[in-house]
């Protein structure tokens, strides 16, 4: 552990840093700590030598290292509290009867990224509280039409099926009519099951191509059941943070961001919320992660505040916890 001094010079690189971009000497730092110039450099050393900061200039400044923006985080962040103008416009969401929670979610969160400058992400998946509304097919032409699944939280889901061989609409119809007869209100969870040891005997001896067509729908109630919903905000963000100036180094940033695969690797696990920093990011060294998991409301998944390495913290930790109380709220 720092001593009081160390640490109290830490925290005011890292907030220096976070607001200005720039190395902070030891001369701003003197007044501000009440101390003489001697002094901080001689902590600004020890520091370095800890690893706590870096250099990064020839000047005599210091920023802080990913070791030190990991100790101030766990040691010294204090909660920031949100100013009337944030709370306004998030609560205009929250109080929004007419909005599903899974839209409240994607919608606050896409008002965060305006407000921090910042990228978010949802990842939201059906819980096993979604059960089957209506089943519904359009046709597109002779070996083509999509599929449209509905459940009772409001997830609608379309599937595009294609067939080897020209398929029969009677009989696809006469399957969604068994579908939406006998499964209606089963758990999306349960719903292959039932297809197999309900409907499929059913059609079988009384459908041509019933394989093929048992086959389309199997598969699209499958796809329907491992969904991940992938909402990212403020992809470009980065361009105007100081860090991301290289045009390789941004170029590589936003295609990892554009990947539904990577961005389904942030996924959390962990009900609190938990900061991610640099090389524990998995994105880049001067990107920092928030995230957290949320379960509310029949709705599952995670949501994500994707940053600089020399982020805003405190504020960011205060938006993830505010939209988590009143998701639950609304719950």
């Amino acid at each position: 552990m720092l001593s009081k001094r160390q640490s109290e010079l830490l925290e005011q690189i890292v907030l220096e840093y976070v607001k200005t971009t720039k190395p902070v000497g030891s001369n701003h730092l003197c007044e501000r700590l009440k101390v003489s110039s001697a002094t901080v450099r001689n902590d600004m050393a020890s520091l370095e030598e800890l690893g706590f900061l870096e250099k990064n200039h020839i000047s005599s400044g210091r920023i802080p290292s990913e070791k030190g923006y990991r100790y101030y985080v766990d040691y010294l962040m204090e909660p920031q509290k949100l100013n009337g103008e944030e709370m306004l416009k998030l609560q205009t969401i929250f109080h929004n009867q007419t909005l599903k929670i899974s839209d409240v979610i994607q919608e606050s969160m896409a008002i965060i990224s305006e407000m921090t400058n910042y990228t978010t992400v949802v990842l939201g998946k059906a819980s096993s509280t979604n059960c089957l509304k209506q089943v519904e097919v359009v046709p597109i032409d002779d070996m083509h039409l999509i599929a449209l699944l509905v459940t009772d939280k409001g997830h609608v889901e379309h599937k595009d099926i294609f067939f080897s061989e020209q398929y029969d609409l009677s009989a696809m119809r006469h399957i969604v009519g068994l579908i939406n007869k006998m499964l209606i209100g089963t758990p999306i969870s349960e719903i292959s099951n039932k297809l197999e040891y309900e409907i499929k005997p059913i059609i079988s001896g009384h459908v041509k191509q019933h394989e093929m067509l048992y086959d389309a729908f199997y598969q699209a109630f499958n796809d329907f059941k491992d969904n991940t919903i992938i909402k990212v905000k403020g992809k470009n963000k980065f361009l105007n943070q100081p860090e991301f100036s290289n045009i390789e180094k941004i170029k590589c940033l936003i295609e990892k961001l554009d990947d539904p695969a990577f961005i389904g690797s942030i996924e959390e696990k962990d009900n609190e919320i938990k900061c991610y920093i640099g090389h524990e990011s998995q994105i880049d060294d001067d990107v920092a992660v928030i995230k957290t998991k949320y379960n509310t409301g029949g709705e599952e998944g995670t949501i994500a505040i994707i940053g600089p390495k020399r982020m805003h913290y405190e504020k960011a930790v205060t938006f993830l916890e505010y939209i988590k109380e009143n998701i639950e709220v609304k719950e």
